[in-house]
């Protein structure tokens, strides 16, 4: 059995719409660090989006685990146009396809950006990928809030919709594990 400890990066302040913007995450509360990084297994491996806010988090709780090269596949959502602005303003902008895009997560895109398909598909990749070089083993991923939604969905059989149900938080732990017969989903967004 392959373990996958995912971990949202630690909060940005942002306000507005965040995908491939390259925002810092602030990492001073070190104590709820330092409770993820003893919540995770001690001989996994470890990985991060490229994006800072997930790569430093990764730094943060990494510890003595193996860590590998960040994977710029791991990214949030490219959310295009809408990168960078308040929600409200999305939906002056965009008001009918700001509503369906969450309504009918799938094949709809932000302009200029991907969809949850798109989005899906790509970490799905990269996951099969880890599967293979590391099977039997425990991987963390520290990646964002879209990210770990898609693979909620693929573990647990469920739509994207309902996927996108769940409360992702900051330095929260979501665990899923596969083995010969597919796959079963753990704990979803477990502070320790």
């Amino acid at each position: 059995m392959t373990r996958f400890w995912w971990v949202r990066h630690a909060p940005t302040h942002e306000k507005s719409f965040v995908g491939w913007r390259d925002v810092p995450a602030d990492l001073s509360d070190t104590a709820l660090i330092g409770r993820v990084a003893d919540h995770l297994p001690a001989g996994a491996v470890i990985v991060a989006s490229d994006l800072q806010r997930a790569s430093t988090t990764a730094d943060a709780i990494g510890g003595a685990r193996h860590r590998l090269p960040d994977v710029p596949a791991l990214r949030e959502m490219d959310f295009g146009i809408w990168d960078g602005m308040d929600w409200r303003d999305v939906a002056a902008r965009d008001p009918d396809l700001s509503r369906r895009f969450w309504e009918e997560p799938g094949d709809l895109r932000a302009p200029d950006g991907e969809s949850w398909n798109e989005v899906s598909a790509r970490v799905a990749r990269v996951v099969d990928d880890l599967t293979l070089r590391f099977a039997g083993r425990d991987i963390v991923l520290v990646a964002h809030m879209g990210v770990i939604m898609t693979q909620i969905q693929r573990a647990s059989g469920s739509t994207a919709y309902q996927a996108l149900g769940h409360q992702i938080d900051n330095l929260s732990v979501t665990q899923m594990a596969r083995d010969g017969a597919g796959w079963t989903l753990g704990a979803v967004n477990h502070l320790p």
